[in-house]
């Protein structure tokens, strides 16, 4: 049975670059906080405990003085940094810079539009540590709305300017522009601010599950990302499988299988994957 890693799964770009902040401050000193999961990936947050890194929520952060924290590559709002410049706190920014250039893009939009009650509308997921980074760039003003049912939130008598999560999917984007000016709303500008890197993932992983007899997708149960990219994988191949680690594996899956394919996230580390490629080989010899 042959099993292959898809080389282009794993970390994207920002949660590579969160990391490896994180990885050089632990060598200095391990005594690091980070607000929230740096990612969104268990087995990835328990390796990096083990190295210091402590994991906080925003309440944590706020009775936090003179240490050092990490902001991870979803970003924050301006007030995590008036917090961190009141209280003495060493951030060590490891925002992603697509999510940076996109939170100057909202507030330079929201600082424009709002003598004219221009509405700032985010379509991403409410709560989301991202779109609360972008929120915060429109004094909280923004509208957040995850899908068209949303829509009744925007005022019909007022402009609309559209953004979007860097991670949420380029069909429901427009999907949702869309469904604003059928309905008579006064949609000014539509930026799609989604990251190619991230979506671009979608055919190729297509590609890759037609490839396999049974594919094996690695991701964190906190990951929107792993469950979105899992859906692609299990609409265009049904002997996908979901797990978070090697030991989650059943190895009745591969009863007549030939060919195995290993896919993940964006939040899932490559060292995870291979765990898993090895667990499956050792144990179906």
């Amino acid at each position: 049975m042959k099993i292959t890693i898809d080389p282009n799964s794993g970390y994207c770009f920002g949660v590579t670059y969160a990391i490896e902040h994180a990885e050089r401050e632990l060598k200095e000193d391990d005594n690091l906080f980070v607000i929230g999961d740096i990612v969104h990936n268990n087995k990835e947050v328990e390796r990096l405990n083990k190295l210091g890194l402590k994991s906080i929520d925003h309440e944590e952060f706020s009775k936090l003085k003179d240490v050092k924290v990490l902001l991870r590559a979803h970003g924050e709002p301006p007030s995590t940094y008036e917090m961190a410049n009141n209280n003495n706190i060493t951030l060590v920014d490891a925002s992603c810079p697509v999510v940076l250039n996109l939170q100057k893009r909202i507030k330079k939009a929201y600082e424009k539009g709002k003598d004219q009650g221009t509405q700032i509308v985010i379509y991403g997921k409410l709560g989301h540590a991202e779109v609360n980074g972008l929120v915060g760039q429109t004094e909280g003003n923004a509208i957040v709305c995850e899908s068209c049912d949303d829509i009744y939130k925007i005022d019909k008598d007022y402009p609309v300017v559209v953004f979007s999560q860097t991670t949420k999917t380029i069909d429901g984007f427009h999907k949702l522009v869309n469904t604003l000016k059928e309905n008579g709303y006064n949609v000014i500008k539509d930026n799609d601010t989604i990251c190619r890197k991230v979506s671009n993932r979608v055919p190729i992983l297509t590609e890759f599950a037609q490839k396999h007899d049974v594919i094996i997708f690695v991701g964190g149960k906190k990951s929107s990302n792993g469950k979105w990219l899992y859906s692609v994988c299990k609409k265009h191949n049904e002997h996908s499988y979901f797990v978070s680690e090697a030991d989650e594996v059943d190895m009745t899956w591969f009863q007549g299988c030939e060919s195995v394919g290993i896919c993940g996230a964006t939040s899932t580390p490559q060292w995870l994957m291979e765990e898993v490629a090895k667990h499956i080989e050792t144990n179906t010899k």
